[in-house]
Order: structure tokens, then sequence, then C-alpha cells
């Protein structure tokens, strides 16, 4: 995998390998990217179910000022603090070993500019991020991806951006 634009536009990062990450295709994570445009721009930004870190690198690329990464699995963990070394970026990072829907219930500082998440699909934890966030926001706006045909909570406000078999849902903070 490659980051798409940015600081390090064209760097290589790694992927865990085995099947217990997803990566976000290029493809879906360049047209997300485009979507945020400005948003990202000195953001706070937390990555949650941070796999590799690609979404959260590709952000911290393209101008956030600070990512925290949020995830469980050693594995995951292992090749994005390669990838975060690889990219001398220690010093815009936290990275937290955590379940996600855990680590969002306990939030209580004040929220972060932006939630990106890419969990894994079909498993319910779109649906259940997007509850959390409406209860309890833990972000001005979570973008999550979740596969097309999955049903999520009818939710006010939350609009739907489609790639084929994947979409982004995304909710932002009433004002």
């Amino acid at each position: 995998m490659r980051i798409i634009a940015g600081e390090w536009r064209g760097r290589t990062i790694r992927a865990p390998s085995g099947k217990e990450v997803r990566p976000t295709t290029g493809r879906i994570r360049e047209a997300w990217m485009s979507a945020l445009g400005g948003r990202l721009e000195d953001a706070r930004v937390v990555d949650l179910f941070a796999g590799s870190g690609a979404l959260g690198l590709e952000a911290l690329s393209r101008g956030a000022n600070e990512v925290t990464f949020v995830e469980q699995s050693r594995t995951a963990l292992a090749a994005l603090e390669r990838n975060v070394e690889s990219l001398s970026a220690w010093d815009r990072v936290r990275i937290v070993r955590a379940d996600a829907l855990r680590f969002v219930a306990d939030w209580s500082e004040a929220p972060f500019d932006l939630a990106l998440a890419d969990p894994p699909y079909d498993r319910g934890f779109a649906g259940r991020l997007l509850e959390r966030i409406s209860e309890r926001p833990f972000a001005r706006e979570l973008w999550v991806e979740h596969r097309s045909k999955e049903s999520l909570p009818e939710l006010p406000g939350v609009r739907k951006r489609k790639y084929g078999d994947t979409t982004i849902s995304i909710w932002e903070l009433p004002e």
C-alpha cells in the first residue's frame, strides 16, 4: 500500500499479514480523503479499528495535526508501529491498544475533530459506533466504512457515500 497524497505521497506502508485485518483499498481511501477535503487541516483525528494505520497516516500526510490510533490486534499494532517508524511520525501519533468500542465509550476528553473507522465488516461495529456517537459524541464527525448492504440504525443527519460494495456513513455533531 502507498500513501496517496500529501507530505508522504508515494511512501509505502505495510499491512499486517493474515486475514485479521482488511485494509481499505487505495481507491476507497483516495475517494474518502478527497471527500474530507479541508477538514483534515490541523485536525485532531482518531483512527478506530486502525489496522495498519492507513487511514490515519493518510490524514497526517494531508495535514492533520495529530492522530490517535486505536487497535487491539498485536499483529496489526506491530505493522502500525513499523509504519509510524518508517514515516518518522512518532511526534504526531498516539497508539492505544484497546477495543475501539470500549475506547469511545470511556472517552471523557474534548471530542476529536474527526473519527475515522474501518471496522471488520458484517459484525455490527459500524452501527454500534453510530449509535454510540449519537448518544455521547467522542468526535465532531464520524466517517465509518462498512459493507453497502449492512443494516445500520436510522439516525437523523447521517449521510452516505457509496462506492460499489462499500459505503462510508458520515455523522456530524449537530450545531
